[in-house]
């Protein structure tokens, strides 16, 4: 059964603030009802960890077979992350940021959400970013 995108977006933030064990038990559940999952942490200063934030998205895609090798399916995830990433940049810029990207597929609708805290002195923030991409079924 494929979803909508709401649907998927949904998954895909509840895997970016998953912990580890709620992580696998998420992705289980999904899974079940058709949804393809993954998750991977990332931190560092965010200016020099865009690309890495990134390229971690489409890696994890590709590890957990949301996506094939074909660089339109890698392009569309890494272009969903960016756009992620460019919502809460001017949050961000300058600063540490640790936390989770999120990655749910259903049927043609791929979409990338990232979980950031953000770090400044004894200050924390929290912000999200989400992004949605269409893709034909693989």
């Amino acid at each position: 059964m494929e979803h909508n995108s709401l649907e998927t977006a949904k998954a895909a933030i509840k895997m970016s603030i998953s912990t580890r064990s709620e992580e696998k038990v998420l992705k289980k559940e999904f899974s079940a009802d058709d949804i393809n999952t993954a998750a991977v942490d990332f931190g560092g200063e965010f200016n020099k960890s865009v690309p890495e934030i990134i390229e971690r998205a489409v890696i994890a895609a590709k590890r957990e077979n949301i996506i094939d090798n074909s660089h339109v399916a890698q392009g569309a995830v890494a272009g969903a992350a960016h756009d992620a990433l460019a919502q809460i940049m001017p949050r961000t810029m300058g600063l540490n940021v640790g936390g989770k990207i999120g990655v749910a597929r259903s049927g043609e609708h791929i979409v990338v959400a990232v979980f950031f805290g953000v770090g400044m002195f004894n200050l924390n923030e929290v912000t999200v970013g989400l992004s949605h991409r269409s893709l034909l079924d693989k």
